[in-house]
């Protein structure tokens, strides 16, 4: 894979690990970058765009998209991104609900425009 530029939401503090989206010729791919093994989950580019309609639209947590699973843990503290052949990325309630506010104000459209 080529050297990715990383982007977050600018709902998620200086210097915090986040959410965070990158895009290649292939895909769009989703890491957390507090997961200390580095899980990348890599969607094409029309289930990431479902992903962000769905956030967009949808007051529940917890989107369906096409290739694409987010659930929550039993307590509700841990998110958890899911593809078919891809590793799952983990985040928390804090770094998630900071991505869905990027989400909804169009800070990732451009991934898919």
């Amino acid at each position: 894979m080529p050297q990715l530029t990383w982007q977050k939401s600018s709902h998620c503090g200086e210097g915090d690990s986040c959410v965070h989206v990158a895009a290649t010729p292939t895909g769009i791919h989703i890491t957390e970058s507090a997961d200390p093994g580095g899980a990348i989950l890599t969607l094409s580019p029309d289930a990431f765009r479902t992903l962000l309609h769905s956030l967009k639209e949808e007051p529940h947590r917890d989107p369906q998209a096409p290739a694409l699973e987010v659930t929550t843990s039993d307590d509700g503290r841990a998110f958890l991104l899911h593809a078919p052949g891809t590793p799952t990325v983990t985040t928390d309630r804090r770094r998630w609900e900071a991505f869905v506010r990027g989400v909804r104000a169009g800070e990732f459209d451009h991934f898919v425009a």
